[in-house]
């Protein structure tokens, strides 16, 4: 699902423009620390609102400042992966899993859940919390939230940051892996 951004916001100093088209394929936006790179995800996401510009993914409208749209997060249809995983410390992995399925029953949340434990391969970890797991497992459950809510796109922030090259590379993978079999747009930073 393509996805369009033209966006500007105004920090402080600092003056955002971000103008891209990501079709359905894994797209990177590289640049310097501190250029902005985060904040455009952040507003795709709909976290934060840009002043002015539109966000389209696959036909709708995410945000339009001069049509005054501005979808909130949940209705957006999008999978962020934070760059510190953003997993709840005090939860299961399980439970983490579960906190990004918003749609269904409690059997059909337990059905997408299996999936996902079986998908990202954390069989045996479900009972674990994020603090006994390697970088490469909690960024396996962080991925797995994000796609439980079935986003049309997903935004990685530097997701590989604090893993090593070994998992780096299956992370990357994995990513290229959901891409392609799940048609799912990924914004890679």
């Amino acid at each position: 699902m393509s996805l369009s951004v033209d966006i500007e916001k105004k920090l402080g100093a600092f003056h955002l423009r971000s103008q891209f088209e990501a079709p359905d394929e894994t797209m990177a936006l590289l640049g310097a620390s501190g250029c902005g790179k985060s904040m455009t995800l952040k507003c795709i996401a709909g976290i934060v609102t840009p002043d002015r510009g539109r966000i389209v993914l696959g036909g709708r409208v995410l945000f339009d400042s001069e049509k005054k749209i501005n979808l909130p997060p949940q209705q957006r249809r999008v999978g962020y992966l934070f760059q510190q995983y953003g997993l709840f410390p005090n939860m299961s992995v399980e439970q983490n899993i579960l906190c990004g399925i918003r749609s269904g029953d409690k059997a059909e949340k337990r059905r997408v859940l299996a999936e996902k434990i079986r998908m990202f391969r954390l069989e045996g970890l479900e009972k674990k919390h994020p603090a006994q797991l390697s970088g490469g497992q909690q960024q396996r459950i962080a991925i797995a939230r994000a796609l439980a809510t079935n986003p049309k796109v997903l935004l990685c922030d530097e997701a590989t940051s604090a893993l090593d090259p070994k998992t780096t590379r299956q992370i990357l993978e994995l990513i290229q892996d959901i891409n392609r079999k799940l048609g799912i747009t990924v914004v890679v930073i």
